[in-house]
């Protein structure tokens, strides 16, 4: 997706009700307006530090875009010269909607300030034909194609990390979970505001039903959600890692959760299983801030902390 100058944001459909070619319209209207330079006053100015580009990903049947930052070049080109990076994959919030660019500002700065080598996955995003399953495949094969070619992308394999926000933190999730049956080490994950469970208990969580429809409309949007993310006839604990049968030996975990947020307490339920597990975990909550507050320091005056707070716990996971 290219950024654009201008576009007006379109309102928001009911979403109990909206058809495949409403859904498919407001997406593009949507992202159009994620990516403009109109949302950059909520979403902030990304880092004059990181350089910013698309590129694509040969994938087995598919090509996907993927947004890079890199720490920029310095007069000399040092920056531009290291091969030792370490490697974040980010996967940006939404579900059926979104864009890697609304997550710019924080991306931008993880990848001038640790420094590393951030790649921010523009996932297929649900729609009746396309699962969830789809998503958590291209987390993980994005993931798991740099890793294989850490020389060509000037990145340490050995210092990695995924981080997700949303339907992205479980699309991240998913990807430990997978990396760890792969036997591939992972040094930490990072999970915002994270969606951990989509079977018939979503919804079971005090903290859905306190803020099903404020601050924003939050239960429509996770309704459809699950009508989109698994097929019929497919197992949902398959795809909610609330529910893995095993959560040990994945990497270290920072749980990052506003309280006012529906998913407040998919967060909260998550930490508890994984410390249970006994993976290290670390659940950050954030007083009053509200669902997807980390792309939106514009409005939200807690972003900055908690960007500061993934800052130091990626600084210290990715050390040498």
């Amino acid at each position: 997706m290219s950024e654009t100058t201008t576009a007006a944001r379109p309102l928001e459909p009911d979403f109990s009700v909206i058809t495949t070619e409403e859904l498919l319209a407001y997406r593009d209207a949507e992202n159009r307006f994620r990516a403009s330079s109109a949302m950059r006053a909520i979403t902030g100015e990304p880092d004059p530090g990181a350089a910013i580009d698309w590129q694509q990903i040969a994938l087995p049947g598919r090509d996907l875009p993927v947004r890079v930052y890199r720490p920029a070049s310095t007069g000399d080109g040092e920056a531009a010269a290291r091969a030792d990076l370490p490697l974040v994959v980010h996967v940006h919030g939404g579900g059926f909607v979104g864009t890697a660019v609304q997550c710019d500002w924080t991306n931008s700065h993880l990848a001038a300030r640790l420094p590393a080598l951030v790649i921010s996955v523009e996932h297929r995003l649900l729609a009746p034909d396309s699962p969830l399953a789809n998503a958590a495949d291209d987390g993980w094969d994005v993931l798991d194609h740099v890793v294989r070619y850490a020389a060509q992308w000037g990145v340490d394999p050995a210092r990695t990390a995924v981080f997700g926000e949303s339907c992205g933190a479980l699309i991240s999730a998913l990807t430990a979970i997978r990396a760890r049956e792969a036997g591939l080490e992972l040094k930490a994950q990072v999970l915002v505001n994270p969606a951990v469970d989509v079977t018939e208990t979503m919804y079971d969580y005090p903290s859905i039903a306190e803020y099903a429809y404020s601050p924003t409309r939050a239960l429509p949007q996770l309704r459809l959600i699950q009508r989109l993310a698994v097929l019929p006839g497919t197992d949902t604990h398959a795809f909610s890692p609330l529910y893995a049968d095993d959560l040990s030996g994945l990497a270290p975990a920072l749980l990052v959760v506003p309280t006012r947020d529906a998913l407040a307490d998919h967060g909260r339920r998550y930490a508890e299983r994984l410390r249970a597990a006994g993976t290290p975990v670390r659940l950050s909550e954030y007083p009053g801030a509200k669902h997807a507050f980390l792309a939106m320091p514009g409005v939200e005056p807690q972003a900055e902390a908690a960007q500061a707070e993934i800052l130091h716990f990626l600084r210290a996971a990715l050390a040498k």
